[in-house]
């Protein structure tokens, strides 16, 4: 995901406490004759152009944010940011956890008018697992029966526990049962796509014309690299709970400029302020600051000089002062990291990550050692060349530089920065086509495993070229273990594991700052994506 959504959310089994999203107050004057007037429209900015609103295909929180706007999986968050049905409206659940038989609504629609049905949720699920669709969150559906082999080209599409009994009757079958499942169902690669239309139109995705979801809202346009507008589906089952008419997205990357057209108006809801007007604004009733279940950090290849030495690597991690970053540059309550999970996982045993503690802490004179150790293992005597790459933003232009700055007079090591647009850089990076790169990782729920899952090696995700086989056998037995505590053991060691060989370098722990019209309410921040309008309504103009 961006930074890492992808996540993308919410404790395994504990729900109720952890995945609680904030919202606006409910405003006293919602029924008032002057509110009825107003335009329901609102103005946010994505900052980039979505790389795919295909929900098969995006792999990163600015696409997600538009996509669960407009399509709605088999379960969807309410407000609290607890799992409800959504376009299914029964699910039966067998004796032994495995199967899952869902009833799709009688009224469940796509924004063209026609039934949304099983069929389109078993032809959705199968293209995701498809090997020719190339989907980077297919690795989610592993845990149904015959799934990951028909990913991997090692099973069939009909081996695959993903059934449609008639138009309204959807059946899935799990290897084992998974407590979570619901909220796994939640996130975008699990939303059904119209057969007919996707099956017509292979670029169905690329544009307005002609696409079709089912979900709150419709795309009416996509001018590329300028904004996005959704307009209210009136095919949606769920209409008259939606407030918002018109939602539209600005593609505004500059923090200084977009903080400006919110000060004019031309902006109702901003996140990621510049960082010069954080403390001005802190006093501000229009600022707020949310938990976000996510990790900042550095991706370093492993097959690329210097980072193929685990020493160097553990040097450069250890000659960052993150303090100073989240107290001089990010300035929002990010808590600095020195493992790979955050915090806000309950455990029996406490938070997972304060149970867990740090691997490494920032030590300049042991990583000077280190490096010297590791040039001496490699046989160089000079280091080769580094660059550090990033994608185009205010902040992470600062970090990059502030980082740079930090390996040269901790370490004595130059580096060069680079940077490229967003879309850009995930292609870049997905090609592994970089030493040093910044990234972002949001949990699709709150649970380590979706935030250690991305280092799993076979997953797209995992741009780092590295593959450790106890790692991902940790993560397997994991996924399957039904005791909590000796899951999150299990979950232990294998950061452990990722920690000890650190191909990245983890930087803080995310919060996220936002600005918000006093003129809008009932704006929901979840821990895991950015705002959702669905339920919000302008109250003043």
């Amino acid at each position: 995901m961006k930074r890492s959504l992808l996540t993308v959310l919410v404790l395994l089994l504990f729900v109720s406490t952890a995945l609680v999203a904030c919202s606006n107050e409910t405003p006293s004057n919602e029924g008032s004759e002057a509110a009825k007037n107003i335009k329901q429209e609102i103005t946010l900015n994505a900052k980039t152009e979505p790389p795919s609103l295909d929900p098969a295909i995006a792999s990163d929180t600015t696409s997600g944010w538009v996509i669960d706007h407009l399509f709605e999986g088999l379960y969807t968050k309410n407000q609290k940011g607890e799992p409800v049905l959504g376009a299914a409206s029964d699910v039966k659940i067998s004796e032994d956890g495995k199967t899952y038989t869902f009833t799709i609504r009688e009224d469940a629609k796509w924004s063209d008018g026609d039934p949304v049905t099983a069929y389109d949720f078993e032809y959705a699920w199968k293209r995701v697992l498809d090997p020719k669709t190339g989907s980077p969150f297919a690795f989610y559906m592993y845990y149904i029966k015959g799934a990951e082999e028909y990913n991997k080209g090692k099973g069939s599409a009909d081996q695959v526990g993903i059934k449609a009994l008639d138009d309204k009757t959807f059946q899935v079958e799990l290897k084992a049962p998974l407590g979570y499942f619901d909220k796994l169902l939640t996130m975008w690669t699990f939303y059904p796509v119209k057969k007919s239309l996707v099956e017509s139109n292979p670029k169905w995705a690329a544009d307005a014309k002609g696409y079709v979801s089912n979900g709150a809202y419709r795309l009416t346009e996509w001018k590329h690299n300028s904004e996005v507008v959704i307009e209210k589906n009136e095919h949606y089952w769920n209409k008259d709970q939606i407030n918002m008419q018109k939602v539209t997205w600005k593609m505004v990357n500059d923090a200084t400029t977009y903080y400006q057209m919110y000060k004019t108006g031309e902006l109702d809801l901003i996140d990621t302020l510049p960082t010069d007007v954080i403390d001005q604004e802190k006093n501000n009733k229009e600022f707020k600051i949310t938990p976000y279940f996510g990790t900042y950090m550095f991706m370093l290849n492993v097959d690329k000089p210097p980072f193929t030495n685990a020493k160097i690597r553990r040097a450069f991690a250890m000659a960052i002062d993150r303090e100073a970053i989240v107290k001089n540059i990010t300035k929002s309550g990010e808590k600095p990291a020195y493992a790979f999970v955050p915090y806000g996982v309950n455990t029996p045993k406490g938070d997972f990550r304060e149970v867990g503690g740090s691997y490494f802490e920032e030590n300049v004179k042991e990583a000077k050692q280190l490096l010297e150790e590791g040039m001496k293992e490699e046989g160089w005597t000079k280091l080769p060349e580094v660059t550090l790459m990033y994608n185009t933003a205010e902040n992470h232009k600062k970090i990059a530089e502030a980082v740079q700055e930090m390996l040269k007079t901790n370490l004595g090591v130059k580096v060069k920065l680079a940077n490229q647009e967003w879309k850009t850089y995930l292609e870049t990076t997905q090609q592994s086509n970089f030493q040093m790169a910044r990234m972002g990782w949001v949990g699709v729920f709150v649970d380590p495993t979706v935030i250690l899952d991305y280092y799993l090696g076979d997953s797209p995700n995992n741009r780092t070229n590295w593959v450790n086989k106890r790692f991902d056998d940790l993560m397997a037995k994991a996924k399957v273990e039904q005791d909590d505590q000796k899951r999150y053991e299990l979950l232990h060691e294998a950061e452990k594991v990722l920690m000890t060989d650190l191909p990245f370098i983890p930087v803080y722990f995310y919060s996220q700052n936002y600005l918000t019209s006093p003129k809008f309410k009932g704006i929901v921040y979840p821990v895991n994506r950015y705002p959702d309008v669905r339920w919000a309504k302008k109250v003043a103009e």
